[in-house]
């Protein structure tokens, strides 16, 4: 079938040349959807495509953002929190509970700041009570010598409190793959994203299959390849590593996906509800799958927070074309409100151009891509993965209204 984007250098060509009539079609989009304030999206390019091969909701590396995109951050924060609520004063952020990671700490650090230079208080709260001894309050150094303060959480009347002053908004920056424990639905004070999306209740297999659709329907109406924009996959239910219940299923459902695919490519096996780059295994052949050693299969079992993997996706692996100082590298977008405000390459020495690379060994480099206008050439790159980002996220979106309805 013909399109009138056939190929990945024909698609950035078009994306250039398109720019403002591209946005304008996700900004309406946008407008009649539940967005989650922010979200993070990790991109592979290859020869002949440009794929997502992850989404997340509740992102943690604001800290590799450069300066100018932070402050395009801040900004779309300002015009985002006070479209929810013009009156809005008091922010507060529900961290991780992982507070002896740094690095994690920097990130917390420049997402105040962020919200906090759109004009906001900004406070970080938590309903965690093991982080606090006697105090109400937990006082932490990041790894870039930011003092941070996490304040205990309180729940009155339905409503959000840290020492004693309300929250009119929390943002939430915990992934729940261990569930905060409250009834949600009793909590007035509103919170973005929503919490009813976390990893306790997510899945991977649904993100793809909603941005399949997304990018079918965007396919349709600008007249472009969907291959190349989307990885194939496929979707395995009722498996457990531990007593190898259904691996024959999944390693039928590798060879059945390989078999689509050029006999060289790998095939990476994500657990659904898997996060922090835990839960991934990649494969050239549904055998390495059936054969799993104690230890691997160990490996896929159990993820962060003793979530245990029984769903399973099924993923063609993109070989990363993408290389900073000799290492193979991938894109992570970050995004507002949908709107993309920032990015950076994730690279790995101890990785080849068709492994994980968020895994060990892997080191950051920022780029910025908030001037962004159409007809900009040297900026072409930068807008592709800002596309595939927001397609991403209108993904998300879905999810989104399945938890809420």
């Amino acid at each position: 079938m013909s399109f009138k984007v056939n190929t990945k250098d024909e698609f950035e060509k078009f994306v250039s040349e398109h720019w403002n009539d591209i946005n304008t079609y996700f900004d309406t989009k946008f407008e009649k959807r539940t967005t989650p304030i922010y979200s993070s999206v990790d991109i592979r390019e290859s020869k002949d495509k440009i794929a997502p091969v992850d989404h997340n909701m509740y992102p943690a590396g604001f800290n590799n953002l450069c300066q100018l995109d932070l402050s395009y951050a801040t900004e779309v924060f300002e015009e985002s929190l006070k479209s929810i609520n013009s009156e809005i004063q008091h922010i507060g952020i529900i961290p991780e509970s992982h507070t002896k990671n740094l690095f994690y700490l920097d990130h917390l650090a420049m997402l105040g700041k962020a919200i906090r230079d759109a004009g906001f208080e900004v406070t970080f709260l938590s309903f965690d009570n093991n982080l606090f001894q006697d105090e109400n309050t937990l006082n932490l150094i990041s790894h870039s010598q930011f003092d941070l303060q996490i304040s205990k959480a309180e729940l009155k009347d339905g409503e959000i409190y840290a020492a004693d002053q309300k929250m009119d908004l929390v943002v939430l920056n915990n992934d729940q793959s261990d569930p905060i424990e409250l009834d949600w639905k009793a909590v007035k004070t509103p919170i973005n994203p929503t919490p009813l999306i976390g990893w306790f209740a997510r899945q991977k297999n649904k993100h793809f299959t909603y941005y399949k659709n997304c990018v079918e329907e965007f396919s349709k109406n600008f007249d472009i390849n969907p291959d190349i924009l989307q990885a194939k996959f496929r979707t395995v239910e009722n498996v457990d590593f531990s007593s190898k219940e259904g691996l024959d299923k999944l390693g039928s459902a590798v060879d059945d996906l390989k078999a689509e695919l050029p006999e060289d490519k790998k095939i990476f096996v994500k657990a659904s509800q898997g996060t922090y780059g835990m839960g991934i295994s990649v494969v050239s052949s549904g055998e390495e799958i059936i054969s799993m050693n104690r230890k691997a299969r160990n490996k896929m079992d159990i993820g962060k927070n003793k979530i245990k993997f029984t769903s399973l996706l099924v993923q063609e692996g993109v070989d990363t074309i993408i290389q900073y100082d000799d290492m193979p590298a991938e894109i992570a977008i970050y995004l507002v409100s949908g709107k993309s405000v920032g990015g950076f390459m994730r690279a790995n020495s101890e990785k080849k151009a068709d492994g994980n690379l968020n895994s060990r060994g892997m080191v950051f480099r920022k780029f910025c891509i908030s001037e962004i206008r159409q007809n900009q050439d040297h900026k072409a790159k930068e807008a592709v993965y800002t596309v595939i980002a927001r397609l991403a996220t209108l993904a998300s979106t879905e999810e989104i209204k399945e938890v809420l309805n």
